[in-house]
């Protein structure tokens, strides 16, 4: 079976046309002078319009080129200022590192010479060991050479430990110093 279209779509879309024309007004007819003035005064609307708008783009523009170059300037002076920081940070690990090998190596110098010290004393005690001519002169030789060479050892020790404090003070001393600085640089930035 075959359906047949609807044929009432077209009488409404005939009375719509209709319906449109005449509810609508005729445009009046004015004179070409009448419309030239209205052409003119729009087209100076308009141009006044473009005008303004290119002003305030134009100072747009240049306030961002003068923040642009503004934060271009800040930021170098920013990256310079850190590479100054940094190369201080270096130059404090440098200084830091001079004064441990220094301290270091005069340390090494006193085991050496203490080392030196207690093997000459140990050898002058064996010849007086050698020397003895009863037991109990031996043993009286060797608790003395034992007590001083014991005595010997704790002065050494605190020798020792006195310096080692004093260097690590000294080494410190740079580091600390840089860091105040880096205290300090946080204390303004903020």
């Amino acid at each position: 079976m075959a359906t047949t279209p609807k044929k009432t779509a077209r009488p409404a879309a005939r009375r719509t046309a209709k319906a449109a024309s005449a509810d609508s007004k005729p445009i009046p007819v004015t004179p070409a002078a009448d419309a030239a003035a209205l052409i003119s005064k729009d087209t100076d609307t308009m141009e006044d319009t473009v005008k303004k708008t290119a002003a305030k783009a134009d100072t747009l523009f240049a306030e961002f080129n003068d923040r642009a170059k503004a934060a271009v300037e800040k930021g170098t002076k920013l990256f310079d200022e850190f590479n100054d920081f940094a190369k201080g940070n270096v130059e404090a690990v440098v200084e830091s590192s001079k004064i441990a090998a220094k301290g270091f190596e005069s340390l090494g110098q006193d085991a050496a010479d203490y080392g030196r010290k207690s093997f000459d004393g140990a050898a002058a005690a064996l010849k007086q060991f050698a020397a003895a001519k009863s037991p109990t002169e031996f043993f009286k030789l060797q608790s003395d050479y034992v007590r001083s060479a014991f005595d010997s050892l704790v002065a050494e020790t605190s020798k020792n430990t006195e310096s080692l404090l004093k260097l690590a003070g000294e080494i410190a001393q740079p580091l600390s110093n840089r860091a105040a600085v880096a205290v300090e640089k946080a204390k303004l930035a903020a």
